[in-house]
């Protein structure tokens, strides 16, 4: 297996956002306003910051809030406890659109992501009695359309977590946490359908648990590896890790892409479960890094129809 661990001295890993968050999660560059958007799941907040001005804008949730999507009309879209709903940013104010999960009230959603048709994938998952111990099985892959009815792909998930598409949008990634492995679907663009589920890249021991995850304009995928404190670069097609970058906390959770050319890889991380000898060691887990000097792009994020 041919791995590029981080010794180009380009590569630069840098803290930008050093505001801690319990759980960070579910980064999306903005790319009309040049800002990234990301929530505090177990924190109940959604935050957008501005790499020019530095500053970070906030508002609170009701509940734990899985993931939150830019939306075509304006505002965003959130995956907040067992519900889809419309956020008006400028009230700071959220409007239920639908409800998942009616008979599982120790569920929240956990990640999510707007494939390329405007339609909103989100899964979700028990409660945690602390980070990544829960009840097994309880979650579902769902996805929101433009009409705001729902569609349930399949249960027996552990963790719903990472996802995306391919270039050619012909596939769809995911990952369910606890299976310790990204799998990929054929993936229907006019329906949103997908079918014929297989496993990609199964991960090694010291790599930790598979997170968040997202896909550069060669194809390529990048996966968050919590307790891993590394994002790892998977080729899909051969299985095999092309990269390693290792970043100074353990608990890295989710990265997407971002900057104006979409050459920089945010990467977020989350402190919750930690002790105080922890959080000595490791004083940066929570924040969000910048790792610059890949040379790979990422493409632009989806915004949600409806």
């Amino acid at each position: 297996m041919v791995d590029m661990l981080t010794k180009m001295s380009s590569i630069k890993v840098e803290c930008v956002i050093d505001e801690r968050s319990s759980i960070g999660e579910g980064p999306v560059w903005e790319e009309k306003d040049g800002t990234l958007l990301f929530v505090d799941i177990t924190g109940q907040r959604i935050s957008r910051w501005n790499p020019e001005t530095k500053q970070t804008e906030s508002m609170t949730t009701e509940r734990c809030v899985g993931a939150v999507v830019p939306r075509r009309s304006g505002g965003y879209v959130m995956a907040e406890g067992t519900r889809f709903a419309a956020v008006d940013w400028e009230k700071k104010t959220s409007t239920t659109i639908a409800h998942v999960d009616g008979d599982k009230p120790n569920n929240r959603f956990n990640d999510g992501k707007v494939d390329p048709a405007g339609r909103f994938f989100a899964g979700t998952m028990a409660l945690e009695v602390r980070p990544a111990v829960l009840e097994r099985k309880q979650g579902s892959l769902y996805t929101l359309h433009s009409d705001h009815t729902v569609v349930k792909h399949f249960d027996q998930v552990d963790i719903s977590n990472g996802l995306d598409w391919s270039t050619d949008h012909k596939i769809f990634y995911y990952i369910d946490s606890l299976s310790f492995m990204v799998e990929a679907f054929d993936y229907d663009i006019q329906t949103g359908s997908i079918c014929n589920r297989r496993r990609v890249y199964a991960l090694e021991e010291d790599e930790g648990i598979p997170d968040g995850m997202c896909i550069d304009s060669e194809g390529k995928l990048w996966v968050a590896c919590y307790n891993g404190g590394r994002v790892v670069r998977i080729d899909p097609q051969t299985g095999t890790r092309m990269q390693t970058v290792k970043l100074p906390v353990d608990k890295t959770t989710s990265c997407c892409f971002g900057g104006r050319d979409y050459s920089d890889l945010y990467v977020t991380s989350a402190y919750k479960g930690m002790d105080q000898d922890y959080l000595a060691k490791q004083p940066q887990t929570g924040c969000v890094f910048r790792i610059t000097g890949l040379g790979v792009k990422g493409i632009p994020s989806n915004a949600f129809a409806g």
